[in-house]
């Protein structure tokens, strides 16, 4: 559990750091999009507004998690694999700077295939790549650090994230019609979204106040 531990501590810090932004962020976009549901009598469903909605969530976290400069480390590497190869297997450390950089960049491998409706690998790995390097590439001019491996690893999490994509689709495919309905979905999107709010309250009770 130690050893998983920076998981939660980076989780929290990024809460911790980014919780009015996000706040104010999600009320002015569900006030506009309410606002233009009910002036131009525009189509309304639920889960599909949700995923829009937690998807650009996820991009602001990702943005402040990938460009902070706070305990950051800094130089270049232009050696694939040179970094990732130092961190014993199941430390903190190989926890945290090889498991993390393939999990921060696994939901952006599924919600961008579902935006680009993806096929094929190549599709996705080329997108994360030059995220990916584009993101490596800022890290340098602020101050951090420009690794390879980084982006080596936010590539397999996007193709991670693909997979799993792709999996869906062909999960839904084999449904029975009545779960293929917008309510079902409206219900699953609501779930998600407890689950997100207890998750966010645990955080501000425990983490905020303690």
């Amino acid at each position: 559990m130690n050893n998983l531990s920076p998981f939660y501590d980076t989780f929290y810090w990024a809460i911790k750091n980014t919780w009015p932004m996000l706040a104010l962020f999600v009320i002015i976009m569900a006030v506009l999009k309410l606002a233009k549901v009910f002036i131009n009598h525009d189509k309304f469903i639920f889960y599909k507004e949700f995923y829009s909605l937690l998807f650009i969530i996820y991009i602001l976290l990702l943005y402040f998690l990938l460009l902070s400069t706070e305990n950051a480390a800094s130089g270049v590497n232009f050696i694939p694999f040179q970094e990732m190869t130092r961190y014993a297997i199941g430390s903190r450390a190989f926890y945290y700077n090889v498991v993390g950089n393939i999990l921060l960049f696994i939901p952006f491998g599924y919600f961008v295939s579902s935006y680009l409706n993806a096929k094929k690998i190549h599709h996705i790995l080329f997108v994360s790549l030059i995220i990916s390097l584009t993101a490596e590439f800022i890290q340098y001019k602020i101050g951090r650090a420009f690794d390879i491996d980084d982006i080596i690893l936010n590539c397999l999490g996007s193709i991670l994230g693909f997979m799993f994509y792709v999996s869906i689709l062909a999960i839904k495919r084999h449904l029975p019609s009545f779960l293929k309905n917008n309510i079902f979905y409206n219900i699953l999107a609501i779930i998600i979204m407890v689950i997100i709010g207890l998750i966010f309250w645990y955080i501000w009770g425990v983490g905020f106040n303690g």
